[in-house]
């Protein structure tokens, strides 16, 4: 393996950005200016791929650089090769050779002047970041809208904090630089001070002293003897604080602007690029670059944690550089303890920036102008990474933030935060960069972290569906608050909010169980357990806990485990509800379905029977959850060869939620699948159309490689063969996995669960 200090590395590196500074030439148009043919379609990927364990031939290196200095000039590009040369000088000097020769050759040909450009004069010009990575796409982008007119032209670098627009825009200068004659570099983070660095400016160039007034315009005059010439304005704010610095009319003619900014605003005054974060293949590239032994999979899950944010991943490496720490080790670091390290690394050209205070200005402006934006960047700090759904603030009679009850104040709230580069809004939600967040937390006083963890956790509770079955978006809406439920809950609850967290908790496992992710539904549940047992006079809340706990050990194939936890809730909620609580059927029925797969159908057919009638007693004939208590005594009937009396408990819990679910719904799908497996035992013929149809019902919903589906398709099959003897025992064992998988977990008001 390649070690990024390695001569070959960084040899490989120096062809990348010499195909970079010709224009960035397809593997096409290269092997077209390749006269000798030295060159292939593999031999150019082995060369910037570096696929070769010594220098590579001298003449395809020779063949590739021609190639790339004639698709430079072909491109109207005067490539200046001081820069590479000097970097080649010193290990390579046989490739130094090479590329002087090459240069040569393919400037022979051309009817330029032989006298060289002069290098551009510049003003206050950074030094060139030697690690720049990727961005080609962005810099052709820049170039292209910059040049398509002769007269003065502006473009604005947006972007979050961080993410390289200064980087981006002095990349451009240098890669461009032999374009101009005259480069400037302007700090427009304070306006004020914009006038003064006029005023030297307007010193290098040779201008006598003049006046505040006079210097900005006397300026751009000079420099129309200077062009073509680029400014840069780092940092800028919104137009109007700038307006006099930037060009105008004549005095702006033969120039280009480009002004960095994380401000939204300026799409009336000019072309606006939005950049975004790193691809992730960008910031693997520089961590395997820049970090000895970094290895792609490392580095792949550090660029998760920081986001694909190229200051951090620059501060990620200069830690590891200064601290030699191993990068497995900083990966442990940056996930227990991100909050910490994104004010640690030091970056040589910018040694006091670091994420953890990009954003302090911004949070500062906030608190005078907009207070209330403020509280909810704070709040949106404390959820996930993730989409925030802006209905979570002003949901309930109490919102989250005192503006979402005013339309006019709470858009503007929203959108200061957008604005100011701290957000993205989509129509009707809010996302922040994780890094963003993370900043905002690290600053946040442990009070105001712990009450808004209380405001968070209630809001959720209140906005996340509990009628998990009943509720028709219940699971469109719980997979958009999970994320943010997952992050509320992570860590031990305040006291203030300690049962409502544990309810939040039972809900978001009882959704995981509902879509089969028993992994992640179980350490919730158990959490809501412990807390609710730990608060004391919570006898109901413990059974629902206790239920829920059952059916999920029940599904994981432990209904051993199972029972005693479904008998205790059984218990517990005889004891404190009233005999005809529907939560008692929850547990009756799961409890029914834990003996039935422990073998004890016998016993298991009263329970299921007590169930059906609480439910039919509480909610009527033709509810929703009455067909779940159908389909569990139904189930018990199957295995007890009671087929005929299976068939119409099937029929009418599949007749209750045909009338009641969208025709592609699960629950349909499931009694389909049960039904074909019961009228199968009867001989009937419609057995494998209920089965098809079913099946595709969990294909579309699921997915064909879920186990759910993949039973499906078995049952299917194996009803198409309909042996006669063989096939018919191979019915009912593959019915059996069926069956299971119709098992669905419910949510009724009072916390009434059933499996089925």
């Amino acid at each position: 393996m390649r070690g990024t200090g390695t001569p070959q590395s960084w040899f490989v590196h120096r062809l990348q950005r010499l195909r970079t500074s010709s224009g960035s030439p397809t593997q096409a148009q290269l092997l077209a200016y390749d006269e000798n043919k030295v060159l292939t379609r593999s031999s150019l990927s082995d060369l910037l791929a570096g696929k070769f364990t010594k220098p590579p031939p001298w003449e395809r290196v020779s063949a590739y650089v021609t190639a790339c200095v004639r698709a430079a000039h072909a491109g109207q590009i005067d490539l200046s090769f001081e820069e590479e040369l000097a970097r080649l000088r010193g290990d390579h000097a046989t490739l130094t050779d090479l590329f002087e020769t090459a240069v040569r050759q393919a400037r022979a040909p051309q009817t330029r002047t032989s006298s060289p450009r002069p290098r551009p004069a510049t003003y206050r010009l950074p030094p060139r970041n030697t690690n720049f990575t990727g961005r080609e796409a962005t810099l052709r982008e820049l170039r292209q809208r910059l040049t398509s007119d002769n007269d003065c032209t502006m473009q604005v670098v947006h972007g979050l904090g961080g993410v390289g627009k200064t980087q981006l825009a002095v990349e451009y200068a240098y890669l461009f630089r032999p374009e101009y004659r005259f480069v400037a570099f302007v700090d427009a983070d304070d306006p004020d001070l914009v006038a003064s660095q006029f005023a030297s400016l307007a010193r290098e160039l040779g201008l006598a002293e003049v006046n505040s007034e006079q210097v900005i315009p006397r300026v751009y005059g000079e420099l129309m003897d200077h062009g073509p010439w680029l400014i840069i304005f780092d940092n800028g704010e919104r137009p109007g604080p700038l307006v006099d610095a930037l060009p105008s009319g004549d005095l702006g003619s033969n120039g280009h602007v480009i002004v960095t900014t994380r401000l939204r605003g300026w799409s009336s005054r000019a072309g606006v690029i939005d950049l975004d974060v790193f691809s992730r293949r960008e910031s693997v590239e520089l961590l395997a670059r820049r970090v000895c032994g970094m290895t792609t999979v490392v580095a792949d899950r550090i660029a998760e944690h920081l986001g694909d944010l190229p200051l951090a991943l620059e501060q990620a490496a200069g830690y590891m550089d200064y601290n030699q720490t191993a990068p497995e080790d900083y990966l442990a670091l940056v996930t227990s303890r991100l909050e910490d390290m994104i004010a640690l690394g030091e970056l040589p050209d910018r040694p006091t920036v670091v994420v953890a205070t990009l954003w302090q200005l911004g949070v500062r402006r906030l608190e005078i102008e907009r207070p209330q934006a403020k509280r909810l960047l704070e709040l949106c700090a404390l959820l996930a990474p993730e989409p925030i759904p802006l209905g979570l603030f002003s949901a309930g009679t109490e919102p989250l933030v005192a503006a979402a009850a005013d339309p006019v104040a709470w858009d503007t709230t929203v959108g200061a935060l957008a604005g100011l580069g701290f957000a993205r809004r989509g129509p009707s939600s809010l996302l922040l960069h994780r890094l963003v967040q993370a900043a905002i937390r690290a600053a946040m006083p442990d009070g105001a972290r712990t009450d808004a963890r209380v405001r968070l956790c209630r809001a959720l509770l209140a906005a996340v569906p509990h009628d998990i079955h009943g509720d028709p978006d219940a699971r469109s809406r719980w997979q958009e608050l999970l994320p943010h439920t997952l992050v509320v809950t992570k860590d031990e609850p305040p006291a203030e909010c300690a049962g409502e967290m544990a309810t939040l908790l039972r809900l978001a496992s009882v959704f995981l169980l509902s879509i089969g992710n028993h992994s992640v539904a179980l350490p919730l549940c158990e959490r809501a357990f412990a807390i609710d047992a730990s608060l004391g006079q919570r006898d109901a809340e413990i059974g629902f806990d206790l239920i829920t706990l059952a059916q999920i050990h029940r599904d994981r194939g432990a209904p051993e485990r199972a029972r005693p936890m479904a008998e205790r809730a059984l218990s517990l909620h005889e004891s404190c509800l009233p005999t005809d609580s529907p939560a008692i059927a929850t547990d009756l029925a799961t409890l029914a379905r834990i003996r039935h797969l422990l073998g004890d159908h016998e016993a298991a057919v009263p329970l299921a029977e007590r169930a059906l009638r609480i439910d039919e007693a509480a909610y009527g004939p033709d509810d929703p959850y009455v067909s779940f208590d159908l389909m569990a005594l139904a189930g018990i009937h199957l295995d007890l060869d009671d087929h005929a009396l299976a068939v119409p408990l099937i029929s009418r819990a599949l007749r209750i939620r045909e009338a009641s679910y969208a025709p592609d719904h699960l629950y349909i799908g499931y009694a389909l699948l049960l039904k074909a497996r019961a009228v199968h035992a009867l001989n009937d013929p419609t057995a494998a159309e209920l089965a098809r149809r079913g099946t595709l019902i969990l294909e579309t919903r699921l997915g064909k490689t879920h186990p759910k589906t993949r039973d499906a398709f078995a049952l299917v099959d194996l009803l198409k063969r309909d042996s006669c003897c063989h096939g018919q025992g191979e019915v009912v064992a593959a019915g059996n996995l069926t069956a299971t998988t119709s098992m669905v977990v419910r949510h009724v008001p009072h916390d009434h669960q059933r499996n089925w």
